[in-house]
């Protein structure tokens, strides 16, 4: 069995990587493979394979077998304990609009140790409901539903105007990560991990590289 390195300092680019790993990985497995080289799995993710071998040896100690590479089911193993995905994370939701309740509605999260347990709004129309079996609740109940549960992951998806109180509220409450959806800069307490999630820079990171893409090719 791959040993799994404990007290790893990984940088924020090999953190977000190993996710993609993870899930071609799994589907490897899926499809009956057993094993994969490091350099197969660089060719087949267009990444650079001297990295790719870089950031499997922080979350493994093994080396790979020669001809074999890595055991698949190990592998996955590995990566799952390094990033914590093998102890689900409770997590609540505020604000159940389209982008809020298409993210309850998304199984995936399951797979990375994610399980959403209670969903929040203002909006009379919505509280209430269940949404994929997950409950809809008035946004008064956020701190005693978070205490009461002793949640410390916060999904934030509340228009921009709403969100530093609602994450001051879940903050208060005892919330200590919170994934921010809400195009805000959130100002919180040092002990408050934010992870930003801006689509509308994602999409201009993707039309620049699409204009320099068709640039390239004007040129050839």
């Amino acid at each position: 069995m791959i040993e799994v390195k404990e007290d790893v300092v990984a940088s924020k680019a090999t953190i977000s990587r190993l996710p993609v790993y993870l899930r071609f990985l799994r589907d490897k497995l899926k499809a009956g493979d057993e094993n994969i080289s490091s350099t197969v799995l660089a060719d087949e993710l267009r990444l650079n394979a001297v990295q790719v071998r870089k950031d499997l040896s922080l979350v493994s100690s093994a080396s790979g077998r020669p001809k074999l590479g890595f055991n698949l089911r190990e592998l996955i193993e590995s990566i799952e304990s390094f990033l914590g995905l093998r102890n689900t994370h409770d997590a609540v939701l505020c604000g159940v609009g389209s982008l809020g309740s298409t993210l309850l509605k998304y199984e995936g999260f399951k797979n990375y140790g994610l399980n959403i347990v209670a969903a929040f709004d203002t909006d009379a129309g919505v509280v209430g409901k269940k949404i994929n079996g997950i409950s809809v609740l008035s946004y008064d109940a956020l701190p005693s539903t978070v205490r009461r549960l002793n949640v410390q992951v916060g999904i934030l998806t509340v228009p921009k105007a709403a969100a530093q109180n609602a994450a001051d509220t879940m903050a208060k409450s005892g919330i200590r990560a919170i994934w921010n959806f809400a195009p805000a800069h959130l100002s919180l307490p040092d002990n408050v991990v934010v992870k930003n999630e801006d689509l509308a820079a994602s999409l201009a990171v993707l039309s620049k590289r699409l204009e320099d893409n068709l640039r390239r090719e004007e040129n050839i």
